[in-house]
């Protein structure tokens, strides 16, 4: 089982800024890696998998390098879109609706960006996801 300690710290310098910026989102230890919520629902997971544990991330571990996956929420009609490609998208194992990217340095990060930004506003109440400034382009 993995710890926060165990997410490089160069991804979490990458995704604080991304999930902090959020109206009244935080972060948290989860049971595995770190979590961020809003209020009591999981909008992004970031963590280090263990292949021999969990299967489905056996085919991107490398001996060079931990693997590190960040899940978050996505549309049931966009699940399929966005995974049918594969890699660095994946189903994850559990929900209707989430889906999971290896991180690395093929990351791009302002994808990601969008897809966190999209699992909040999807959790969030809409009060709060009113006051989420989307970037131009995406409004």
């Amino acid at each position: 089982m993995s710890s926060p300690g165990d997410v490089p710290p160069e991804i979490l310098n990458r995704l604080r800024p991304i999930c902090g910026q959020l109206p009244e989102a935080y972060e948290e230890p989860a049971w595995i890696g770190l979590r961020w919520r809003i209020r009591t629902r999981t909008f992004a997971h970031v963590y280090a998998p263990d292949p021999d544990r969990h299967p489905a991330y056996a085919p991107y571990a490398t001996a060079d390098r931990e693997l590190t996956v960040v899940s978050f929420r996505v549309p049931a009609d966009d699940l399929l879109g966005l995974t049918v490609a594969g890699f660095p998208f994946l189903r994850a194992g559990w929900g209707q609706n989430v889906a999971a990217a290896i991180l690395g340095d093929h990351t791009d990060w302002q994808e990601l960006t969008e897809l966190l930004t999209d699992s909040y506003l999807q959790l969030a109440p809409k009060f709060l996801a009113s006051r989420v400034l989307l970037p131009e382009g995406l409004q």
